[in-house]
């Protein structure tokens, strides 16, 4: 029994060290995304294309 105490004493200090780690790596930037960003105005211009391709195939009518 006194093995489980032991085993279960450990688990909870490893858990806290990953955990103070998690912390700290979120604090120092680490899981920011810094590429994504600049490659986002590349991409958006076909998307503007696409929605203006979409837009001329449909008729437009002229409602009086």
């Amino acid at each position: 029994m006194g093995v489980i105490y032991v085993l279960l004493t450990i688990s909870i200090v490893v858990a806290i060290i990953f955990f103070v780690a998690f912390i700290f790596s979120i604090r120092n930037g680490q899981y920011d995304d810094v590429y994504t960003p600049s490659v986002r105005m590349l991409f958006e211009d076909e998307l503007i294309k696409e929605n203006n391709e979409q837009s001329s195939a449909t008729p437009k009518t002229k409602q009086s």
